[in-house]
């Protein structure tokens, strides 16, 4: 609940510090995952200035877990993303039509909006406290737990013990300063003017880069008849200057002509690449632009940060309530940190294409990329996605792959699914907050014991049945793969597959491979109170 009185609860679970996107959609996590939970933010209220403008589908299956309904903020679904070289025309586009795992490849959006719906969301979780207004000052990591000197607006300083601090405090995070964590990285030399206008002519309707080594200028099409430019500024160029109305209208000219242009927000920046080495320290974790900062070329910035929060936050869940030892944490950062980076590269390497610095190495690079467009294998690389590094982990908190099984570390594809009361609706819905042994196409609860059954329950998990289309409903929770994408399109089809509550593969095996699953889960989970009549030995793989 919001209250803008300074009436701060003395303990909690977790204690977020920053509520922007980031802060707020681990804050619903948390709170529905049932986890007390503070987070506070030293701003008042929202800041009313759009700024990050892209979502993939990975993002918003995020939202989705945090509970967002998929019209409870406004979304323009982006079909492809066009690059332009004044010498050679379009010299490479990449193909973003399309939806994977219910959800669309690419939209924009309005950040305000999208930061109003998830702190109505927070309003309505009973187990979370939100207030504005305050700010942490300093904390002590006392290793059983934390306490946090939060500062109200009368400047008086509360203390809030906590059993883990989450920083998602943005790019100059004082979370990350106080654990000494060193933020390894470059920024750009080159500023930029970020220009946000409405009713300017008739908009796009996709992305496009207008790649000149003279003025690199990204262009894109947002929610209420909004436009987005990113103008990269010459030598001499200075913020003052280019600030003033008179240059942004001249600037807009292109597209505006001589229409009046409604300037909703001018700003220059300058763009980073930046990463923490570990994104957590004993009991503190880093989130969002506080743990990595990268350029927007590639529209990675607020999805990298939800791609934090999706995996910390039924971690910190699960520690909490006693069903996994402190040691699963520690599986955040190695899980994180290198997806992250590859991130960073990417954008990277579009922004060598965006900004050539002359002339030539604009002819050269943007026509060896135009060439390559007649090899298929290449094209495909780049127009169908294949260069965007996959949210799949090379090591963490999962078992290892057998062979003609679903690939632990990677994600379990979401479809549509009718239930026993013949309701139709997104698989994840099903799968819920919990951990799940899924059987695709065969009864999970006739292949698994009733000890292991009873164990694998305690630990926070659920067996579905998910049948092929018309396939007799086994005894487990069950529902009927309609688009027959989950099982017949899965490579462990006819087997069993155990997710996170993140949607991440924990393990996989064939249909008599239950118990040993369970056992595999329960072992990295390294619970303080597991059953020991299942003999586990605690090891992660």
């Amino acid at each position: 609940m919001n209250d803008n009185k300074t009436v701060l609860p003395k303990q909690v679970s977790v204690v977020i510090c920053g509520y922007g996107p980031v802060g707020a959609a681990l804050a619903c996590l948390l709170g529905r995952y049932g986890v007390r939970t503070l987070v506070i933010d030293k701003a008042d209220d929202i800041l009313r200035h759009p700024r990050a403008i892209a979502l993939d589908n990975e993002a918003l299956r995020i939202l989705q877990m945090a509970g967002l309904a998929e019209d409870a903020f406004d979304t323009v679904a982006i079909p492809q993303v066009k690059m332009h070289c004044p010498y050679l025309g379009e010299f490479a586009r990449v193909n973003t039509a399309g939806s994977i795992d219910g959800h669309p490849k690419l939209v924009t959006f309005f950040q305000p909006d999208l930061e109003s719906a998830l702190r109505k969301r927070v309003d309505e979780l009973p187990m979370v406290t939100a207030i504005t207004g305050v700010s942490v000052k300093s904390f002590q990591d006392k290793g059983a737990y934390v306490v946090a000197i939060v500062q109200d607006k009368a400047g008086e300083l509360h203390e809030v013990r906590c059993d883990y601090l989450v920083g998602a405090d943005g790019a100059s995070s004082m979370i990350r300063d106080a654990i000494g964590e060193a933020f390894e990285g470059r920024t750009y030399q080159q500023d930029w003017l970020i220009v946000d206008a409405r009713n300017v002519g008739t908009p796009i309707d996709h992305v496009e880069f207008i790649c000149d080594h003279r003025r690199p200028t990204p262009h894109m099409v947002a929610p209420g008849n909004r436009q987005r430019w990113e103008f990269m500024l010459q030598r001499g160029e200075t913020a003052e200057v280019m600030l003033q109305d008179d240059t942004v209208r001249e600037l807009l000219r292109p597209w505006s002509g001589d229409q009046l242009v409604e300037i909703e927000r001018k700003a220059v920046y300058r763009f980073h690449s930046r990463c923490a080495r570990q994104f957590s320290k004993g009991r503190v974790f880093l989130a969002g632009d506080a743990a990595h900062i990268t350029p927007p070329f590639v529209g990675q910035g607020l999805v990298a940060g939800l791609r934090d929060v999706a995996n910390l936050a039924w971690k910190l869940a699960w520690v909490v309530d006693g069903l996994a030892g402190q040691a699963v944490l520690d599986s955040y950062s190695v899980e994180r940190r290198p997806h992250a980076a590859a991130m960073i590269r990417l954008a990277r390497l579009m922004g060598t294409l965006v900004m050539p610095a002359n002339a030539a190495l604009s002819l050269v690079i943007h026509s060896v990329m135009r060439s390559t467009r007649v090899f298929a294998p290449i094209r495909r690389y780049f127009e169908e996605l294949e260069i965007k590094p996959a949210n799949a982990f090379r090591s963490g908190l999962f078992a290892k792959r057998r062979a003609g099984q679903r690939r632990p570390g990677s994600w379990f594809p979401q479809g549509w699914v009718r239930t026993r009361d013949g309701e139709v609706c997104a698989s994840d819905d099903v799968l819920g907050e919990r951990f799940v042994l899924l059987g695709l196409g065969v009864d999970p609860l006739a292949q698994v014991s009733e000890r292991h059954l009873s164990a694998f329950e305690q630990a926070g998990g659920v067996c579905i049945h998910i049948a092929r289309r018309g396939q007799v409903l086994g005894r487990a929770l069950a529902v009927e793969d309609i688009t027959d994408d989950l099982v017949s399109g899965s490579p462990s089809a006819g087997s069993l597959v155990l997710v996170r509550p993140d949607r991440v593969v924990m393990a996989a095996g064939d249909a008599a491979s239950a118990d040993t699953l369970i056992n595999e889960a329960l072992a990295l989970l390294n619970a303080p109170t597991q059953h020991t009549s299942l003999n586990i030995q605690h090891k992660v793989a």
